[in-house]
């Protein structure tokens, strides 16, 4: 098996075919077979073969479509359900839902989204929220708000919205949305390009905040002190842009923000973004559309647009991502493990030199995962599309 994994890697990077290899790996076929990677290692690392004893428990049954999580100081977990719902969960009970929220438009993968709380929680108890926000004649955005979370946890007190993705589009598709505060206490935003042929082109327009990394202040809305200078009308919140669906995001042990961004049939990304850099949704892209057509010119590289760190074809439709740096699982410290909704398992990446060495399903056949967290002894924390919180422990 080792051998084959290597000859598949090797031809790959070739960009050839490998007949053999693929009929034993014929649940991970790729769909877009003409395109071959930038470099060696860019998709199909080598597979990290580790038992690691895992054994699951399922924390919660029954919750409506979650979506997000934020663990808080004291082990508490704030969850969005898309329906408009957020819970506490707390000592083993699951609260009412909480009070206060404003009403989401959750048609298509719309509704309530991430949620953050900043390190300063256990005095401020401000909580930020996304979610696609209801905007007149069909149109919707990806917006974020926030308040603070009343003293018996059964209400978000004194909400606000601070942030509208613009335009607002008629579109129940890619609304993005992960919410990661950064060591300097700014929040990261991550948004979709609304998926229609039309707003998927703005992905390339500065102008607009479709397909972007956004970096914001919290308490304003505006833009973070910081941020790429803005030039002309180019949006002053935006620190990327070129980007698809954005799902998933964490900071690493560095505090540097990795992305990853569900790519079209075949073409999931992860990246790391930088300042001012185009990322290149949807002039470039590994993959193509569902119909099996080309996405544009069918390229992959341009100059002036980046190269994913990695991408995956087949996909795992990425939602969710944290880097490991708990105590339970010693030999995943500083791993990436990001939610697989396709894959329904937690995907682990292991990255050296800011690429990817190592790949392996540390779970599989858990569900879609949407959302991952590490709880304070270490243990793993997954939201699953079907309702579900579950443990990873060590076994």
């Amino acid at each position: 098996m080792n051998t084959i994994r290597r000859t598949l890697a090797a031809t790959l990077v070739l960009g050839l075919a490998a007949p053999a290899a693929m009929a034993e790996l014929n649940d991970r076929s790729p769909n877009a077979r003409d395109q071959s990677p930038a470099f060696p290692g860019q998709t199909r690392a080598p597979e990290i073969h580790q038992d690691i004893p895992i054994a699951r428990s399922t924390l919660i049954r029954g919750l409506d479509s979650p979506w997000g999580m934020a663990l808080l100081p004291d082990g508490g977990l704030l969850i969005t359900e898309r329906s408009g719902g957020m819970r506490l969960f707390r000592d083993g009970k699951l609260s009412d839902p909480i009070k206060g929220l404003p009403a989401v438009d959750a048609r298509g993968q719309g509704g309530l989204l991430d949620v953050a709380v900043a390190p300063d929680f256990s005095r401020t108890r401000q909580v930020w929220f996304s979610f696609s926000e209801p905007r007149g004649e069909g149109r919707n955005s990806t917006s974020v708000g926030t308040g603070k979370l009343s003293a018996d946890g059964k209400a978000l007190e004194g909400v606000r919205v601070i942030f509208r993705q613009e335009p607002a589009w008629a579109s129940t598709l890619h609304f993005g949305s992960r919410l990661i505060f950064d060591q300097q206490g700014q929040l990261f935003v991550t948004t979709g390009e609304r998926s229609l042929p039309e707003p998927r082109k703005l992905a390339q327009d500065p102008r607009t905040h479709l397909g972007k990394v956004l970096r914001i202040n919290p308490a304003s809305g505006g833009p973070a002190p910081g941020n790429p200078p803005a030039q002309g009308d180019t949006r002053p919140e935006i620190w990327s842009l070129g980007h698809r669906n954005l799902q998933a995001a964490a900071l690493d042990a560095q505090g540097r923000l990795w992305t990853v961004e569900h790519g079209p049939r075949g073409g999931d990304e992860l990246n790391r973004p930088q300042p001012g850099r185009n990322y290149g949704w949807p002039i470039i892209t590994y993959g193509q559309d569902y119909s099996g057509a080309p996405i544009g010119q069918g390229i992959t590289q341009r100059e002036g647009m980046e190269q994913p760190v990695y991408y995956w074809d087949p996909v795992i439709a990425p939602s969710g991502m944290v880097f490991y740096q708990g105590t339970m699982f010693p030999e995943l410290r500083g791993d990436a493990l990001i939610g697989g909704l396709q894959a329904q398992a937690v995907v682990r990446l292991r990255i050296t030199g800011d690429r990817v060495s190592g790949e392996q399903r540390l779970v599989e056949g858990i569900g879609r995962v949407r959302d991952i967290e590490v709880a304070p002894d270490g243990a793993i924390l997954i939201l699953t599309d079907g309702g579900a919180l579950i443990r990873l422990a060590r076994g």
